[in-house]
């Protein structure tokens, strides 16, 4: 029987068990090929701090997306849905494409499409490209100043294309990309919900395993990186240990409260998501339990 062809979107807050289930559906529906969904998990070096498969999950089936990216690079979300969109459109010839992740941004630009945004002016462009940095960052701080904090306000590039398209639109650049093409699209999307005591304890028992796989080393390996990378749960906690500005219980502690309030925002999210099928999941069911119900939900033949 030929594999399903449209994808399967496994999505929930980081700690609720997504890779684990997304492994046991891969071993009762085959052929399965997983599709990174997560914004950190795109980069090398931080396998670690960002959960990412192991080497020895992802010898199960075929993965990608994962470790594609150097910290150093951005890693917009309309760039990375066109990267996985068409890793789905191939994986879908041969196999089915589950698609995993918890970063709701990077999925909904996936399933939704961002809305199309003024294309360049070269008259505008040839107007900002002689000012300053310091004049183009003022200017887009007053136009977009939620997008401008959001944004490595070091590159010039992106200075400029999204003070260019304020100034196209007559909107704010952030609010203009988080527009979507396609408002109720048909998909078939999972959303894992744990209650919050449950998704407490796992993500004070996924922190220590963290630091104990060498979190710390990891992130004392990194050299520079992009304002994207930069937001990674963790990190920041890590470098003020590396500098003797914490202890390691303290950070493990600050590390647990960060990764909290990231899933909390996460819930949040996905709670909104009325394309995504809310999935309770009880806290002493195993993962394979809970990707024979997503099976079984989706008719998928085992």
């Amino acid at each position: 029987m030929n594999p399903p062809r449209d994808p399967i979107y496994l999505a929930g807050p980081t700690g609720c068990g997504k890779t684990a289930v997304a492994l046991a559906l891969a071993r009762l529906a085959p052929p399965v090929e997983i599709v990174n969904a997560d914004a950190f998990q795109a980069y090398r070096g931080f396998e670690i701090l960002s959960a990412a498969p192991t080497p020895e999950e992802r010898t199960l089936c075929p993965h990608h997306l994962f470790g594609v990216l150097d910290p150093a690079e951005e890693n917009a979300a309309a760039a990375f849905a066109t990267k996985a969109k068409a890793a789905i459109a191939e994986i879908s010839r041969r196999a089915l494409p589950l698609v995993v992740g918890g970063s709701g941004l990077y999925l909904k630009a996936i399933t939704h499409g961002l809305a199309p945004v003024p294309k360049g002016d070269a008259a505008l462009r040839a107007e900002l490209d002689s000012l300053g940095l310091d004049d183009l960052v003022a200017r887009y701080r007053v136009l977009d100043p939620a997008g401008a904090a959001e944004t490595n306000l070091k590159n010039r590039r992106y200075v400029t294309r999204n003070l260019e398209i304020c100034l196209l639109s007559d909107r704010a650049a952030s609010e203009l990309k988080a527009e979507w093409a396609e408002n109720s699209p048909a998909i078939r999307a999972v959303h894992l919900h744990r209650d919050r005591a449950d998704l407490d304890e796992r993500i004070v028992r996924r922190t220590a395993a963290m630091l104990a796989a060498g979190a710390v080393t990891e992130v004392a390996r990194l050299g520079p990186l992009s304002a994207t990378a930069e937001k990674a749960i963790g990190l920041r906690e890590i470098r003020s240990l590396l500098v003797g500005g914490t202890d390691e219980a303290d950070c493990q502690e600050a590390i647990r409260l960060a990764t909290r309030r990231y899933a909390k925002r996460q819930e949040t999210w996905f709670k909104r998501e009325a394309d995504f099928l809310k999935l309770p999941v009880p806290h002493d069911e195993p993962p394979m339990e809970t990707a024979d119900r997503i099976a079984r939900h989706f008719g998928l033949s085992r």
